[in-house]
């Protein structure tokens, strides 16, 4: 009964006493994820010109950008044209914020939120209110893809839970969020035990969390042999999920894992619907692109920057932004009918590919999948690169570990980086955490 209050009663009327447009935006991305792909590009195209010509003339950061670079909004008629726009980076964010920031908007009414630096550049960032209801919406269509729906309770594996304090907090957390959270912070027996005895107690329907983080609870779950837990639909986001983690969760909860994939800056990126052969891409809310190391896009299948221009966020426009991540798409349809294209893989932030000796490198996140399928005795693992000769192997031994694992392991490794880099395997009894609560798996510092 409760879920039916929350999704037809208590939904609503918070909505209309906020003046909130994030339902009736929901209702629109319901109907618009089955339109054509050139139906969808179309309403897309028509978004980011308004962008643009908003930039233009209320972001002195943009204005200066079109100014030096000889570009008008209206001449941005075709893909090829956008090309002349150079990318955002994170260090023109953290140089330039304010200037970001449109002449429009008072920095004082805008929704702020800040990145966690993971990649060595914390950043600032703002949205209006508008922006920020679109975001929720989008969110709220792609995580009925899992399964969960609006008003279900769900379980939140996260870091840092946001604890209610103010009377509408707690009546917002009560009628609407209806979350109970494991702090990924202090996972151990005694936190997992009791997270399982509340779950027992509240029966939430869905599981959110960070992949790694939902990871290493199911495999409590299995190593206890808890079988009554299940979920209808499981989430995972904010970092990599591994192949084998993605078996493991379904495994432990006997429930299909999706797979979400966004960022702080510009919100949902792209999500997995419910036939899990790929992300779906957020078209009607970003312009995503893929491109190589000379800024030109790739082709189908072919690894590239994602780059992605915002077009919800008025107040700080984003226009051409690389998110440091790096994945390929594919230009065939879904079988699910979406017109939504496809996100085909991520192959990992920037920042996680290693260097090779011949000045190559290589996804830090593939190097793990190809060692944990092909390596047992593996519990977790991760990467980090001080310096070219050398390389460092984090590792969590499994239960099944004996000393021809290592050998196996190194030799794996050699093959990528050849004989003259130094692989060296440290045991750990678990792997550090990021202060956002997420796993890194792989660190280059060179």
């Amino acid at each position: 009964m409760m879920d039916s209050l929350s999704r037809h009663v208590f939904y609503p009327l918070w909505d209309l006493k906020d003046r909130s447009q994030r339902l009736r935006e929901w209702r629109a991305l319901e109907e618009q994820q089955w339109w054509p792909v050139d139906r969808l590009r179309m309403m897309q195209w028509e978004r980011l010109q308004k962008l643009l010509t908003h930039a233009a003339e209320h972001s002195p950061f943009y204005r200066d950008v079109f100014s030096k670079h000889g570009i008008s909004p209206a001449s941005i008629r075709s893909e090829d044209d956008l090309l002349r726009i150079p990318v955002t980076t994170k260090s023109d964010i953290r140089n330039n914020l304010e200037n970001f920031i449109s002449d429009q908007f008072d920095r004082n009414e805008l929704v702020s939120a800040k990145t966690g630096g993971s990649t060595g550049f914390a950043l600032k960032l703002y949205f209006d209110e508008a922006c920020q209801e679109r975001r929720n919406a989008a969110q709220l269509m792609a995580d009925r893809w899992s399964g969960w729906d609006l008003g279900m309770k769900k379980a939140a594996i996260w870091g840092n839970p946001p604890v209610p304090s103010t009377m509408k907090q707690k009546l917002r957390h009560h009628l609407l969020d209806r979350t109970i959270y494991l702090d990924t912070m202090n996972l151990n027996e005694t936190s997992m035990g009791d997270f399982v005895e509340r779950w027992r107690a509240e029966q939430p329907g869905a599981i959110f969390g960070h992949a790694h983080s939902i990871y290493i609870f199911a495999c409590y779950l299995r190593g206890h042999g808890i079988t009554d837990l299940r979920p209808r639909g499981i989430v995972a986001t904010s970092m990599m999920l591994l192949d084998q983690e993605r078996k493991a969760i379904e495994q432990g909860f006997d429930c299909p894992v999706t797979n979400r994939y966004g960022c702080e800056e510009v919100g949902l990126i792209a999500c997995e619907c419910e036939e899990h052969r790929g992300m779906h891409l957020n078209l009607p809310h970003l312009f995503v692109e893929f491109l190589d190391g000379e800024n030109k896009p790739v082709k189908p299948g072919e690894p590239g920057k994602i780059v992605v221009t915002d077009l919800n966020n008025f107040a700080m426009p984003l226009i051409r932004y690389r998110v440091e991540d790096v994945g390929t798409f594919t230009d065939e349809p879904c079988c699910c009918g979406r017109g939504l294209p496809i996100l085909q893989r991520l192959e990992g932030r920037v920042a996680d590919f290693l260097k090779l000796p011949d000045g190559g490198q290589v996804a830090g996140i593939s190097l793990i999948e190809r060692t944990l399928t092909k390596v047992p005795g593996i519990e977790q693992m991760q990467l980090v690169q001080e310096d070219l000769t050398g390389l460092s192997i984090n590792r969590v031994k499994g239960s099944d570990h004996n000393p021809e694992m290592d050998r196996a392991l190194i030799s794996e490794l050699q093959e990528v980086f050849g004989d003259s880099v130094s692989i060296t395997i440290h045991d750990v009894s678990e792997i550090p955490q990021e202060s956002s609560g997420k796993y890194r798996f792989a660190i280059c510092k060179v």
